[in-house]
């Protein structure tokens, strides 16, 4: 594989540069630089300005409102969004359930759904995971029983990431419950404002409103909701998962994330010298950059094949990817030391111009070392995806 970029990538990886210079708002970019909260405002704002200019599917084909990149083009665009400071186009709609709408869902859903995914006119959030029914997701026990041209669904999501802001949810729910788990298990859209469905939030351990449990109570849901086949919703449910678990990876990300740490480590001293020439903890970054490195190789190995969907070497950029984020924010922790322990929410949300620390860098990093402990759960959990490698890739 040839990791050089052409004349003609490079050309393009200028013309990103130049649109987001133009267009990305500042207060933006400081919220996501200094590891501030975001609100759904900040996400909108962002998704539609990248939608005006085409960009906001960078992985969609043309004939469905996309710009029809190559692999290349694409981990362009996500680099150079990571080193900008871009808020994140939210996967849920873009990245998760519009492949499979693209793969799997009749010609009616496609025209209906995709445009309003591009435009960001419908938020979306995903109905996979339940309490019992997490990394062992095919236990899930939401049942969607048919009654005439509708079903009716009872039961319980947890772990919805922003569902407060959503106004369609995408669920895997059991439509047979005499059959081998992973085979009773269908796929439906659901609108977050029918009646019967119930959002509560969960408050994480840094204050924030991030997840939520989302309840069904008899939920009517048309049958032109259903994606693809009745029982056939695992095959669907791992085919975006493939999607899920690439995007997590996020390389653009953790080399913004890098760039950080080294400066919090050359403004930090220890004994009157910059922390980042201390050889110890130099050597932690040194092996760090490596692993992001040889990520980053991977991933590029991975999404250049664009004849099929993710496969279980997902699972790879998934284990390794969390664990490098992880990584990093323990050396942003470390290198400040005590300076991380304060915690300043006027700061966080918004309110606060500056952390009463006084030390604005370093106040959200105990909140953000705290939520990254998630990395390694979500998506599937880490010890689910190795033990994915070990049978579908060294068949063991």
């Amino acid at each position: 594989m040839d990791l050089n970029y052409t004349a003609e990538d490079l050309a393009f990886r200028d013309t990103v540069r130049a649109f987001l210079d133009a267009n990305l708002p500042g207060d933006l970019q400081h919220k996501v630089r200094m590891h501030l909260r975001l609100q759904k405002d900040d996400y909108v704002r962002w998704h539609r300005i990248v939608a005006k200019q085409g960009w906001a599917a960078p992985a969609w084909p043309v004939e469905h409102g996309g710009p029809g990149w190559n692999a290349t083009r694409r981990h362009i665009w996500e680099e150079e969004c990571a080193r900008a400071g871009t808020p994140p186009i939210l996967p849920f709609g873009v990245n998760m359930v519009a492949p499979v709408i693209m793969a799997f869902a009749n010609e009616a859903q496609k025209a209906y759904y995709l445009p309003r995914i591009l435009s960001c006119e419908d938020w979306w959030c995903q109905g996979y995971s339940e309490p019992g029914a997490g990394s062992d997701l095919a236990s899930l026990k939401t049942t969607a029983e048919r009654v005439g041209e509708h079903y009716i669904v009872n039961g319980q999501k947890t772990w919805t990431t922003l569902g407060q802001h959503a106004d369609m949810i995408f669920c895997l729910v059991r439509t047979d419950g005499s059959v081998r788990k992973q085979e009773g298990i269908s796929f439906l859209l659901i609108d977050m404002k029918t009646p019967g469905i119930t959002v509560r939030p969960i408050i994480m351990l840094d204050e924030d409103h991030e997840v939520n449990e989302v309840f069904f109570d008899n939920v009517k849901v048309p049958v032109e909701n259903l994606v693809g086949k009745e029982n056939k919703g695992w095959t669907y449910a791992k085919y975006l998962l493939g999607h899920e678990r690439t995007g997590i990876a996020a390389v653009g990300r953790s080399k913004r994330e890098l760039l950080f740490l080294k400066k919090v480590a050359t403004e930090h001293l220890k004994h009157g010298k910059p922390l980042l020439q201390d050889p110890l903890f130099a050597a932690k970054v040194a092996n760090l950059e490596i692993e992001l490195m040889a990520l980053e190789t991977t991933v590029l190995r991975v999404i250049t094949q664009d004849a099929h969907a993710p496969g279980p070497e997902a699972s790879m950029l998934k284990v390794r990817g969390s664990e490098i984020q992880q990584w990093l924010t323990e050396l942003m922790v470390e290198a400040l030391g005590p300076n991380a322990l304060p915690f300043d929410t006027a700061y966080l949300d918004g309110s606060a111009e500056h952390a009463l620390s006084g030390d604005d860098a370093a106040a959200p990093l105990a909140g953000y070392y705290f939520n990254f402990r998630k990395t390694s759960i979500y998506g599937g959990s880490n010890e689910i995806q190795k033990n994915i490698i070990t049978q579908m890739i060294l068949g063991l």
